[in-house]
């Protein structure tokens, strides 16, 4: 496997950047230099691929992920294989995640796939399952320990609730801002079968949980939480590196919690903004490790570029190249803070102040 430092990684990223808009991740599991157990893996979440009528889809969301799959077949270096961290479809239609899929099979690499409630509220995940197979699962792959969950689960008595059809519920769920959505769980059945996965594995282990809703409690509002996830984060506390990776916030966010490191990953579709800037709702959003920052919420663009991520023995580094007129950021570990820090972002003063389009 071609090893690339962080400087020739964002040298050669932003010669992409010219000519792309697309959020693609890749990720490298890093031992030490030059080490033979070090390998990289792409990230692609959130198309949110929608059908409109016989053989039409929309066409910005279907570029989007065509992009990232002609993005990530040039990957230098190449990936051992592709996370793809949910919602293939935005109202989980069979045509919506058929047509995701055939778009992804142009991939180079070997797929792994990560349920999003976009694909599971219509159906109750059915069609995803029989493309896809099982929506809870784990791997190892050269050191790493893999655990992907379905957590996007909710209470049975919200699912089952006297719903007109699979549509109705789907489309409640699928609202960003939504009083009578509800709030995501990883549930005590998959708790216990990630405990008993878990139980195999040596605490020394690097552990990477891939799960689409952050396995956090950012903000209610949006569902931008994970019920249980204090639990989940006490079956994950023994081991000395621990990270969460996921999607569906589409947006930058980092955070470490105990042990634990959060990282999102950004969206083929489109961006959101951060909870702080939605004027009509109170933000319930914790302080986080190192705090978000972005120019223009409301800018299409802003929440896209590359991002790399580098786990050096499971602590993490970040790298953003970012589009347009967003500074590229660097986030690294602080082997004495214990944490990511971000000096350049953690000033308010210092902050990009917003931005205006016409």
């Amino acid at each position: 496997m071609k090893n690339i430092n962080r400087r020739q990684f964002i040298k050669r990223s932003g010669a992409f950047v010219a000519a792309a808009s697309l959020p693609i991740s890749l990720v490298e599991i890093a031992f030490g230099k030059n080490h033979p157990q070090n390998f990289t893996f792409g990230f692609i979440s959130d198309s949110h691929i929608t059908h409109i009528k016989g053989k039409e889809f929309v066409r910005n969301w279907d570029q989007g992920l065509k992009r990232a799959v002609a993005e990530a077949n040039m990957m230098d270096p190449r990936p051992d294989f592709i996370i793809y961290g949910g919602d293939l479809a935005q109202l989980g239609k069979p045509e919506e995640i058929d047509h995701a899929l055939d778009m992804l099979s142009g991939l180079r690499y070997p797929v792994k796939y990560v349920m999003g409630e976009h694909d599971y509220y219509l159906d109750l995940g059915r069609h995803w399952q029989k493309r896809l197979g099982p929506d809870r699962y784990s791997f190892d792959h050269k050191g790493v320990h893999f655990i992907v969950l379905n957590s996007i689960l909710t209470h049975d008595k919200w699912i089952h609730r006297n719903w007109k059809d699979g549509m109705a519920r789907m489309k409640q769920m699928a609202r960003l801002d939504n009083p009578d959505g509800s709030p995501f769980l990883v549930g005590e059945a998959q708790r216990k079968w990630m405990q008993n996965d878990l139980a195999k594995v040596s605490h020394d282990t690097p552990v990477v949980v891939l799960s689409h809703s952050p396995l956090q409690k950012i903000y209610k509002g949006w569902n931008f939480w994970t019920d249980d996830a204090e639990q989940v984060h006490s079956l994950l506390k023994p081991y000395k590196k621990a990270t969460v990776l996921y999607g569906h916030v589409h947006q930058i966010q980092y955070n470490q919690i105990d042990n634990i490191r959060f990282h999102s990953v950004m969206a083929t579709a489109w961006p959101w903004p951060y909870p702080a800037t939605y004027a009509q709702g109170v933000s319930h959003l914790p302080k986080l490790t190192v705090p978000m920052n972005r120019a223009d919420p409301f800018f299409e663009r802003d929440a896209t570029g590359w991002q790399f991520i580098n786990l050096h023995s499971g602590d993490v580094d970040l790298n953003y190249v970012l589009w347009e007129n967003n500074t590229n950021r660097i986030v690294r570990f602080d082997p004495q803070k214990n944490h990511p820090v971000d000096t350049r972002f953690q000033d308010p003063d210092k902050r990009i102040p917003p931005q205006t389009h016409y």
